[in-house]
């Protein structure tokens, strides 16, 4: 039974083949499939839904309902029986349609007279494209061979979709790819881009998805499969001392040495597809399942056959990622995800990146940052939708992406960039001058950094030194641990690049979303709050004296600042001090030139820290608010969690009363205190920042010229008046007051 199955399951997909190679036009291709599918399975009707665009599904060919529906009938995507296909991208089966749960009426189809219903999602790589269904007056269910011989028919549909076999008039038979499309995203680093579009893994192509020699096509994939556990093997032994790859290579092993995995691809191949197509086949269920699994370590898993499936499909089709495509002069990379290493490969060459997946605190966004990069991050499906080539702009600032952008959108974007650049030449020429405000205030202007390739901004952009030298990106794009040597050269060369300026050094802060690739991660539950920064410092301190010590060489007489993170209380700082006070005493033990000066100071990012003892503020020389991080402590609300990330305002009063607290008893102790964080680099949150007491601001490059140039325009004492106003009003944000004021300073 199961050897006849497969004869008329190749059959028909030889009979398909043929109607695609036709010169037939689409729609006339999708009829002819239609009329095959319905004579093959012995159904009075077959009708193919696709998406025209990503909630509406839209009936484009049919035998046997009213061809005069065909491209009238639509439907959302969960609505009908059809559209609960689509949504749950699950199959449904029912002898009584009508009866069957979320059924809909379509008077126009006719289909009231049949009672039978079987519906496959087409889907590709877990993007569902359409749904395929059959119907029959005799109420029945469909045998699991129908159902699976269906599922294969699909997926070829879904493949020659992708290669553009059915492209007609409107807009559910338009060539995809070529489709303008708008994605949001989550913006991992401010600007604005346009260029065109680099994918980082070329989509691999499967364009014979169709087979006549299923026995060939068995042993091109035994042979692939056979290939991809020896270099599986070979990763193992590269891996040797590394537990963290070895876990991961063992998923891998795992999967390519499953029996179920192979019997389904070959399975499939038995039925008439290519090799590929049954890679492919089994990496779509995957990937759907993948976006239906709420369990995190399913999850991982499935992402781990998704990977090999990608490998797999490389040795069958010989399509490396060196597919001999030229890089675009202004190339957007374009990507599932980047790991550190591999984006500082691209280096600035990159216009923008756009990400499927990532976050806001992930290594990529970390070097996206130092790099000054625009950076979007979740955004969808933009692998799938996006083509080396493509035209594509990055809007930073809302987080949007416009693929393929029609004119309209395309000249506004412009618009907005060249106001940006006209923007900036103004800024220009207030470069050298202070960020002194009308009342005559000055607040210190200075820049964030972690690369050697950040410290030319430092005299382009106007700042006074660089608040923030984050020193963990040189252990981040390692495999291993840097030597002693190799840090005090790299901070050597970045004190010498920034002549004479004062340089931040901020001390390793890894841990949360920051782990190191060569460190065992701790499965913490809520690692934002666990074992980080100053916490493994302290737990590890051969790490942090080891950097203590590069960075007292690096300085060899000159000022050296070091800035401890995450410190939670008094203890901690003191511990920390003590161990930069025996480093020092070690070094010049040792002969080595002790820096001129040695500023101590600590990251606030725990609101507990703003209530240590009157002693800790006279302890220590500087306080840098660190605001990414105490911003989500102090409102309880993940900066990596959208639906409560923008629900509390930097400007909500009690954030601001809280900080002016900070500021008032860093004032009484005379202790330099300084913001750091994005909302430091955001003119309108900058300029309440300074109001309230705060005379030193750290920020990415870009933003000194904006911040400089509306602090020259304001008032601070006119601006703490309406902050104080907003507040007894009892107004939950200031920001509408302020923006009021900065417009009226503006026309005036």
């Amino acid at each position: 039974m199961a050897e006849r199955f497969e004869t008329e399951s190749r059959k028909l997909l030889g009979r398909l083949r043929d109607a695609l190679a036709s010169d037939d036009a689409g729609q006339a291709r999708l009829n002819k499939i239609t009329h095959l599918i319905a004579n093959s399975m012995g159904c009075e009707v077959c009708s193919i839904y696709l998406f025209r665009d990503e909630e509406t599904l839209e009936l484009c060919a049919t035998e046997g309902l009213n061809a005069d529906a065909v491209h009238q009938t639509r439907m959302r995507l969960g609505e009908g029986l059809v559209g609960r296909v689509a949504k749950k991208r699950h199959v449904i089966n029912t002898p009584d349609a009508p009866q069957a749960p979320g059924f809909r009426f379509m008077p126009e189809t006719g289909e009231e007279i049949y009672s039978s219903f079987l519906g496959v999602p087409v889907q590709r790589l877990g993007e569902t494209l359409g749904v395929l269904v059959v119907q029959s007056k005799l109420a029945r269910e469909f045998s699991a061979d129908e159902i699976y011989a269906l599922e294969v028919v699909a997926m070829v549909l879904a493949e020659m979709t992708e290669l553009g076999a059915f492209v007609g008039e409107g807009a559910a038979m338009s060539a995809r790819h070529s489709q303008p499309v708008m994605m949001r995203g989550i913006v991992g680093q401010e600007g604005v881009a346009e260029g065109h579009v680099w994918l980082h893994e070329p989509r691999v192509v499967v364009s014979n998805p169709i087979a006549d020699d299923p026995q060939r096509e068995e042993e091109r994939l035994t042979e692939a499969v056979e290939q991809l556990r020896i270099s599986v093997d070979q990763m193992m032994t590269m891996a040797v001392g590394d537990k963290d790859q070895q876990q991961v290579l063992e998923a891998y092993r795992m999967f390519a040495n499953s029996k179920g995995w192979m019997r389904r691809m070959l399975e499939d191949i038995a039925s008439g597809l290519s090799a590929e197509a049954a890679v492919e086949k089994e990496q779509s269920l995957a990937r759907a399942r993948m976006g239906q699994s709420t369990d995190a370590y399913l999850r991982e898993r499935l992402s781990d056959l998704d990977d090999l499936s990608n490998r797999l499909l490389r040795n069958l089709t010989g399509q490396g990622a060196d597919t001999g495509a030229e890089m675009p002069d202004d190339p957007i990379l374009v990507a599932r995800n980047i790991g550190p290493a591999e984006l500082l490969d691209y280096g600035r060459k990159l216009r923008g990146i756009v990400l499927d997946n990532g976050s806001v605190g992930s290594h990529a966004a970390i070097i996206a940052r130092a790099l000054a990069i625009p950076l979007i991050v979740r955004a969808g499906r933009v692998t799938e939708d996006a083509l080396n080539g493509d035209h594509i702009m990055v809007d930073g600032e809302q987080g949007i992406v416009h693929l393929r952008p029609d004119d309209t959108v395309a000249t506004a974007f412009r618009d907005k960039i060249a106001m940006q650049a006209e923007a900036q030449e103004r800024y220009a020429s207030i470069r050298d001058l202070p960020a002194q405000t009308k009342c005559g205030s000055v607040v210190a202007l200075h820049m964030n950094a972690g690369l050697m390739a950040d410290l030319p901004s430092l005299d382009s952009s106007g700042a006074e030194g660089v608040g923030l030298f984050r020193t963990e990106l040189q252990f981040l794009v390692r495999n291993q641990m840097p030597k002693r040597s190799e840090l005090s050269a790299l901070y050597a060369r970045v004190l010498d690049a920034a002549h004479g300026k004062r340089v931040v050094f901020r001390t390793l802060d890894i841990g949360s979303d920051k782990v190191l690739p060569y460190m065992k991660p701790n499965d913490e539950p809520n690692p934002a709050l666990g074992w980080r920064a100053i916490r493994v410092g302290l737990d590890k301190p051969g790490i942090m004296r080891m950097q203590l010590q590069a960075l007292i060489r690096a300085a060899a007489g000159r000022p050296l600042t070091v800035m401890f993170p995450f410190v939670a209380q008094f203890e901690e700082f003191r511990a920390a001090r003590a161990e930069v006070d025996k480093t020092l005493a070690r070094e010049e033990r040792l002969g080595h030139v002790l820096p001129e000066t040695v500023e101590v100071g600590a990251m606030l990012e725990t609101p507990s820290l703003a209530f240590a003892p009157q002693k800790f503020f006279e302890e220590v020389e500087f306080l840098s608010i660190g605001g990414n991080d105490l911003k989500q402590f102090f409102f309880a609300a993940d900066r990596e969690n959208e639906r409560v990330r923008r629900r509390y305002d930097t400007l909500n009063v009690s954030f601001l009363s809280f900080l002016e607290g900070i500021a008032d008893r860093c004032a009484e102790t005379n202790t330099a205190l300084s913001f750091c964080g994005e909302d430091a680099g955001r003119p309108v949150e900058a300029l309440c920042f300074a109001a309230i007491g705060f005379r030193s601001l750290s920020m990415r490059p870009a933003s000194i010229g904006p911040v400089k140039s509306l602090l020259r325009r304001c008032n601070l004492d006119e601006v703490r008046q309406v902050i104080h106003e907003a507040r007894d009003r009892g107004e939950m944000s200031v920001r509408s007051a302020v923006m009021d004021y900065v417009r009226a300073q503006h026309q005036g």
